[in-house]
């Protein structure tokens, strides 16, 4: 295949503003291969580099994409395990090998981890280059457009391997945006025992009623999370609880999503916490000792991609569901718009670096 010394990326030329230029081919190292994105994914902290909340860790000009899909065109001269042709997702993940939790093997918490897309450029581009150990097959079972998706299941799958969710566990997750969704999915696969979602926004809620008819919504701003639960589990609650809110906003008649999660859980439950916020959280400390229940951080993914890609070869996940819609890459900037406008109405917005099988219409959407 001829590979162009130029390509064309969607590059963040100044925090607030990004564009589709023409830019040189990234050129691989011999640990490397040089894939040809098909399909990339606009992740929330995509949103976040943006608008500069990543700063000073991030520099622009910048091609920003973290999670991506497509086929490996070139390969360096020390590649042995991949070749050229072959369908692939990247796990954007480079840890730094020797701070303490590297030297325990927990390398999703690396003191200095980085992440291709972020630290450095990524799969907003037609063309990106990567190192040979990030990488995992996809077959035929997959499309590109599914496996843009690969990465943010990976983080649901890595929630819970945190939480040591099991078969026969009860679950609640708060927030349904597009990680707790992948939280969902990824406990159904594991546990066919009750799961409760909880959110504010009753078209999230709807999105994952219509893929798993048994889950429970709460709506929380029509009724008190808790006190649902306490009734459905005959006073026990659930077994393990996920927060995947963040910056949570006040709701009338609920706690906090953290507290809410310790109020929910059974004795001697387990609470993972996966939302990103600076903003203190209001907890009662009796509450969780008085259950000798224990609460988990959750971050990035830990080899994860693995379970992720065969759960959905085997057709157990929903990835329709978590696309709100496809812009073609050369209008990324609109597609961050919307995303900024009307982040209520979207979960994840994909941009086609092939053409696509479809383009945005807001009225898909609706």
């Amino acid at each position: 295949m001829h590979i162009p010394r130029h390509m064309h990326a969607a590059v963040t030329t100044e925090y607030g503003h990004i564009e589709w230029r023409q830019v040189p081919t990234p050129t691989i190292d011999d640990d490397q291969v040089l894939i040809k994105v098909a399909y990339a994914g606009i992740c929330g902290s995509d949103l976040h580099i943006f608008s500069g909340d990543f700063q000073p860790r991030t520099k622009t000009p910048l091609i920003q994409g973290h999670e991506f899909a497509g086929t490996i065109v070139d390969v360096g001269k020390n590649v042995s395990n991949f070749s050229r042709n072959e369908r692939v997702v990247v796990d954007p993940i480079l840890w730094c090998g020797a701070c303490a939790a590297c030297k325990l093997g927990q390398y999703s918490a690396c003191t200095s981890l980085k992440l291709v897309g972020v630290d450095m450029n990524g799969g907003f581009g037609q063309y990106v280059a990567v190192k040979e150990f990030m990488l995992h097959r996809i077959d035929g079972s997959i499309s590109d457009r599914h496996a843009a998706l690969v990465e943010l299941y990976s983080i649901g799958f890595h929630a819970c391997n945190r939480a040591a969710l099991k078969a026969g566990d009860t679950v609640v997750i708060w927030g349904a945006g597009r990680v707790g969704q992948s939280i969902l999915q990824a406990a159904r696969t594991i546990t066919d025992a009750p799961i409760f979602l909880i959110d504010v926004l009753a078209n999230r809620l709807q999105l994952a009623a219509n893929a798993y008819s048994d889950v429970v919504t709460i709506h929380a701003e029509q009724e008190n999370a808790p006190d649902v639960i306490a009734q459905h589990t005959g006073g026990r609650g659930v077994d393990v609880a996920f927060e995947a809110v963040g910056h949570a906003r006040v709701v009338a008649n609920n706690p906090h999503p953290v507290r809410g999660c310790v109020q929910s859980i059974r004795g001697a439950g387990a609470v993972c916490v996966l939302g990103l916020s600076n903003e203190a959280v209001p907890f009662v400390m009796k509450e969780l000792i008085w259950k000798e229940a224990k609460i988990i951080a959750s971050r990035v993914s830990h080899g994860e991609f693995k379970e992720a890609i065969h759960h959905m070869a085997m057709g157990r996940l929903a990835p329709d569901i978590l696309i709100s819609g496809e812009f073609p890459a050369e209008r990324v900037a609109e597609a961050f718009e919307l995303l900024q406008n009307e982040p209520a109405e979207n979960l994840k917005i994909l941009l086609s670096f092939d053409g696509g099988e479809q383009t945005f219409s807001k009225s898909e959407n609706n």
